[in-house]
């Protein structure tokens, strides 16, 4: 699919020999998760379109800040928005330097695990433990609290290394 990404009446092609497959041999299949995938579509086609219009703002923000200030806002902002959305705009910004990109992936890898909306294997995680929580669902300010020592020793171990 990645390689006829610009060839689109192949990929439509493909995708709906695949859709056909699993409609045709449905018993042998898992149900398809479309909605949550047309979900994770739309907002990745949004940061694409809408991104390139926050350089504006971004460029000497980002530019303005020291390497640890970077590290800990990307940290700090991964908990309330998507770490991947605050890496492709961070790639946004011309004449970053290694270290600058390097505060950057690393403040927003470090978070990812501070909140259900940071890292796509987060609502996996939610959806296999729910059951064990008493009301089947994981509170904000509990999840916050179990990952501030684990994202403390990813963070120390980003910046010592």
């Amino acid at each position: 699919m990645v390689a006829t990404a610009h060839h689109p009446v192949i990929f439509l092609g493909l995708f709906l020999l695949f859709l056909g497959y699993t409609q045709a041999y449905e018993r042998h299949q898992s149900p398809l998760i479309v909605k949550e995938a047309l979900l994770v579509g739309f907002f990745l086609a949004g940061l694409v379109v809408l991104g390139g219009l926050q350089q504006w703002w971004l460029q000497p923000l980002v530019s303005s800040l020291a390497p640890t200030a970077l590290f800990f806002g990307a940290l700090a902002l991964t908990a309330v928005t998507d770490n991947a959305a605050l890496t492709y705009l961070g790639s946004l910004i011309d004449g970053l330097g290694e270290l600058h990109r390097y505060m950057l992936v690393a403040g927003a890898v470090s978070g990812g695990g501070l909140t259900v909306v940071a890292n796509a294997p987060n609502p996996a995680g939610v959806t296999l433990l729910k059951r064990g929580f008493a009301d089947e669902s994981v509170g904000a300010l509990g999840l916050l609290l179990g990952a501030l020592a684990p994202t403390a020793v990813a963070a120390a171990m980003f910046l010592v290394f």
